[in-house]
């Protein structure tokens, strides 16, 4: 058999889309222009007044709709054969990063198992490397992968002996796994003990020095360290050859900026080129586990494709969350729309974003654009990467699979890589610029993406049965806010920049891909019209001031019909996806709940940033696992605490359309005015019951404060 992938056109939902765009945007443009003639025949000053801002509330709701037009055009399905077929001297080499910050934020031992899974992946081991970058500089994560590498010594030939599939030690041993745990025979089953026996004691060994402070510490003012903790070679013949695993802490002074994530991922960059070379790069979270060990075979039937490989920078895989509820994920946090709707729309057209993690990138495409990725080599290298001639000759050399550590004896070898770790290095070059991950965004993977995309380089979405990553997602409110704040604030800077997809990449893209980055770039602003409609609506039925249409006239058709049919498509877009009609819910919920927090917030820091009132600020997200707080997700109940900022303005919004629901209500018994309040009444009443849950949540902690 013969590695293949396939590209199946959704025809069906394509179709439907458009016919529903169209009547959508019909509907739109009467609803507009009933606002417009109303707005000058108003006489009253206070009811020009709300009905401007209602008019500037929906034309933002619209700007940010019609841009979303752009994910349901053209979606695509794609499917790979074949990839076992491979032999293991047509695969290139590939290199994965895992970049670590915080080991009080980032539990060391879920990021052990991120190496040893990325280590046990079914690929020729000589031609696979594995580099951990420690930016925190902690003492508990430089002996950690030190013991993690001797269970990997047995764990890696364990697992490709018996076939293993799930090659995360964690969910192997754990009670979920008892399937794949078979007994072969005795010695399956005294290799199993004895690997679990090793890492029951790196687990006690990380457990005791995470409560240790002088080893779970984070060190900001440091020389670069460089450490080859396996060197890929045969030690005798009884050792298996394993992967080459590097631990890498750059240098950090606390007077030259390191440019957060990016920053460590263009260090790996400069050091894997001097030591491995990878043609290909594997990005990884610390928490994103390799679930499938076939995934680098499956992207390689892309990626080694005559006919897509020289304008294919990435593949990617959705991110798929191993504690996220399946039947109800309150806080949305596997991202159903953008993991079964979006990524796949943006497929059909240039190709999907490149999120922060589970994508397997060419090297090339960070250094130039297709068919011209050695044009910062041919003059003058040295201006563009940086001084080390042995890093750039590696660049001329790329075609090679892999430089050979013995060109160089191992202390050459580490004092050239501490020297590309240096803050100093990238002093007058192009690195961040044009040259490896940008340092424009904090969101560095996505807006790297972007940039790669104006660039002319396509790329591809898969999104097999079997999930190829598994990570961990947000599980309360403040982690699940703070992260919204940071990739809203991320996002919309970039909008508002010279880069925004509005205006420059309107010549360098598709228009439709361009709305597709128009539409995440922006979407944060959301939270303005949430707000004017969440005041001005309960205001005006308080003081008895209509502001739509009367239910007898025929000119509430359009609102009925844009507010219907908004819920109707998201519906058909969860049902259709395999998902039910809690998840949509569960979607409209925490929508309103983000946008008036998170999203308002995020876009306010944005802004602020712009006019220079503030500075950039890095939030880690927490990737802990608290039992309790794992148990009210699970129960479906939402856990408030440390959210208090994020819940003012939801608070306030919540408790005016309460007393506007009373108000309106009274009016309508007292003074029989239905008519004209119907539509306020209602809306009023359905964000209390689309709030009932916060509301309680809310209560129970005023209450037992």
């Amino acid at each position: 058999m013969v590695a293949t992938h396939s590209c199946k056109v959704l025809t069906a939902r394509a179709i439907l889309s458009r016919l529903h765009i169209f009547f959508h945007a019909l509907a739109i443009l009467a609803l507009f222009y009933y606002r417009f003639t109303s707005l000058f025949t108003t006489t009253s000053s206070l009811a020009r007044l709300t009905w401007a801002l209602l008019v500037i509330a929906e034309l933002i709701l619209t700007f940010i709709w019609g841009f979303a037009q752009g994910f349901r055009w053209r979606s695509v399905l794609r499917d790979v054969s074949g990839w076992e077929s491979i032999k293991p001297h047509q695969l290139p080499g590939l290199d994965v990063f895992i970049v670590t910050a915080d080991p009080t934020k980032e539990p060391v031992l879920e990021v052990m198992n991120s190496v040893i899974s990325a280590m046990a992946l079914d690929y020729p081991p000589d031609k696979l490397a594995v580099y951990l970058s420690d930016d925190g500089g902690s003492p508990l994560t430089k002996e950690a992968i030190r013991e993690a590498f001797q269970v990997a010594k047995l764990w890696i030939p364990f697992c490709n002996k018996y076939g293993i599939k799930t090659r995360i030690p964690e969910f192997f041993f754990s009670p979920s796994c008892d399937r794949e745990r078979l007994d072969w025979d005795h010695d399956y089953k005294a290799q199993e003990l004895l690997i679990k026996s090793k890492y029951e004691a790196l687990k006690k060994n990380i457990e005791k020095g995470s409560g240790d402070t002088s080893k779970c510490r984070m060190v900001h003012d440091r020389a670069p360290y460089v450490e080859i903790v396996n060197d890929n070679k045969q030690d005798g013949e009884s050792e298996a050859v394993l992967p080459l695993l590097v631990y890498v802490a750059r240098e950090k002074r606390p007077s030259h900026p390191h440019r957060f994530k990016a920053g460590a991922l263009n260090a790996l960059l400069r050091v894997s080129s001097l030591m491995s070379n990878g043609s290909y790069i594997l990005i990884l979270d610390c928490d994103m586990y390799c679930n499938d060990p076939t995934s680098a075979r499956q992207s390689m039937c892309f990626h080694l494709d005559p006919n897509m490989s020289p304008s294919l920078a990435f593949v990617l895989y959705p991110q798929t969350f191993y504690n996220a509820s399946r039947s109800n994920d309150i806080y949305d946090g596997q991202a159903r729309s953008a993991t079964k709707t979006k990524w796949q729309a943006m497929d059909g057209l240039r190709g999907p974003v490149m999120t922060g993690t589970g994508y397997y990138l060419k090297r090339k495409a960070l250094f130039g654009r297709p068919n011209r990725e050695d044009e910062f080599l041919t003059s003058q290298p040295e201006k563009a990467f940086g001084s080390s001639t042995k890093f750039i000759d590696s660049l001329h050399h790329n075609s090679k699979q892999n430089i050979e550590l013995k060109q160089m004896n191992k202390d050459e070898l580490l004092e050239e890589a501490r020297r590309l770790a240096t803050c100093t290095y990238e002093s007058n070059t192009l690195w961040g610029d044009k040259i490896g991950f940008s340092y424009e965004c904090l969101l560095e993977s996505t807006f790297t993406g972007y940039l790669l995309h104006c660039r002319g380089w396509k790329s591809v979405y898969l999104n097999p049965t079997r999930p190829c990553f598994l990570g961990v997602t947000t599980i309360d409110m403040k982690d699940t806010m703070v992260q919204l704040v940071k990739w809203t604030s991320g996002l919309l800077g970039v909008g508002i920049s010279k880069y925004s997809p509005i205006t420059y990449a309107m010549s360098r893209m598709s228009v439709l891909q361009s709305m597709c980055y128009a539409y995440l770039t922006l979407s944060g602003l959301f939270g303005f019209p949430f707000v004017i409609y969440g005041i001005v609506v309960p205001m005006c039925s308080l003081k008895g001031i209509p502001v739509f249409p009367k239910i007898s006239d025929p000119w509430i058709a359009p609102f009925v019909v844009v507010f219907v049919s908004s819920l109707v498509q998201h519906l058909y877009e969860v049902l259709s996806g395999g998902d039910s009609v809690r998840t949509w819910w569960n979607e409209v919920r925490i929508w309103f709940v983000k946008g008036v927090g998170a999203c308002l917030f995020g876009s306010i820091e944005a802004i602020m940033k712009k006019m220079g009132k503030q500075k950039t600020t890095f939030r880690l997200t927490n990737k802990v696992v608290e039992k309790e707080k794992l148990d009210n997700y699970e129960k479906g109940k939402f856990d408030l605490q440390g959210a208090d900022m994020f819940m003012v303005p939801v608070g306030i919004l919540v408790t005016l359309n309460l007393l506007g629901f009373i108000g309106c209500l009274y009016r309508v018994i007292i003074y029989h005015n239905y008519q004209e309040l119907f539509a306020q009444l209602f809306l009023s009443f359905f964000l209390l019951v689309l709030s009932r849950s916060i509301i309680e949540s809310i209560a129970k902690k005023v209450l037992f404060f």
